[in-house]
């Protein structure tokens, strides 16, 4: 198996401690990361970085790992109606939507997906972090209606590796929050689900449309 492989081992809870930390942190964005990446100016993720002098046009497919999905600490606390069985429930959807649509826009793109480490394969490692659901549909009978201004919010962190040495090349953090409807709306787990692929979709195509800056190519 090739060393772009390993990087599944890495936990969950390590990729979330790690970088919730620098996402969230209220202090000055480094300007270079402990890894050596360099803070990307203007960038449309709230927070991003890459490795100097890196030439990504070498990289023609990518290789794209499972997503990990975490909740925001304390979420369960605040809605004690929510099973555990739910929770997991939400973030097994949510990482099988999140390979469904990147997978459909990278192909689109012109960047297919495939499962292996090769010298043009770049390997993209995502992680949604904060994970925060507004009123979730736990599928109980008797259920009373919620009603919200938004479906909640989640962070994206994605990182960008060299499929054979496991070399780190780019990182971006990105909050987003479900758009708010500009009134009270009853929130069910469509509303939800529905909110939750527009933000996909949106990242999903900012990941595109960098690839194919970063390698000179003509966006389409």
């Amino acid at each position: 198996m090739g060393s772009g492989r390993k990087l599944r081992t890495i936990p969950c809870a390590v990729i979330a401690a790690a970088l919730c930390a620098a996402c969230a942190g209220a202090g000055r964005v480094p300007d270079v990361t402990h890894d050596g990446l360099e803070r990307v100016s203007g960038s449309q993720a709230d927070r991003a970085w890459v490795k100097p002098d890196v030439d990504f046009s070498q990289y023609t497919h990518v290789e794209l790992l499972d997503c990990v999905v975490s909740f925001r600490r304390n979420w369960k606390a605040s809605n004690p109606g929510v099973r555990s069985r739910d929770m997991e429930r939400i973030k097994q959807w949510l990482a099988d939507e999140f390979d469904l649509i990147f997978t459909s826009a990278l192909e689109a793109g012109g960047f297919p997906v495939v499962s292996d480490p090769d010298d043009h394969v770049l390997l993209i490692r995502p992680a949604i972090i904060d994970l925060s659901v507004n009123a979730p549909d736990t599928n109980t009978s008797g259920r009373s209606k919620s009603f919200t201004t938004s479906a909640g919010s989640m962070t994206l962190v994605i990182e960008l590796y060299d499929s054979v040495s496991s070399e780190i090349l780019a990182r971006a953090i990105d909050r987003v929050e479900a758009r708010n409807v500009g009134g009270i709306r009853w929130t069910t787990s469509i509303t939800n689900m529905d909110a939750a692929r527009r933000i996909l979709r949106r990242w999903a195509d900012l990941l595109v449309a960098k690839l194919d800056e970063v390698e000179g190519r003509q966006g389409g």
